[in-house]
């Protein structure tokens, strides 16, 4: 089954940024420990989803960040 992209590139790049970003500071200890799981988690699914260009909850709201193609 392949999904169809809903997410442009200004989109995909600020959530594998924010993903990342999420991900480093849970890694390095700098949020708190029963925090750090859950903002892993996010940073994970952040990545994820920016890296795949697919993002479930838009597609179940209908909304496409992704330009159309002429």
């Amino acid at each position: 089954m392949k999904l169809q992209v809903n997410e442009g590139p200004v989109d995909r790049v600020a959530r594998v940024a924010a993903g990342i970003a999420l991900l480093a500071l849970a890694l390095l200890g700098v949020i708190a420990s029963p925090l750090s799981w859950i903002a892993g988690a996010i940073g994970a699914i952040l990545v994820a989803t920016g890296a795949s260009g697919f993002c479930p909850i838009y597609a179940i709201l209908g909304i496409s960040t992704c330009p159309l193609r002429r």
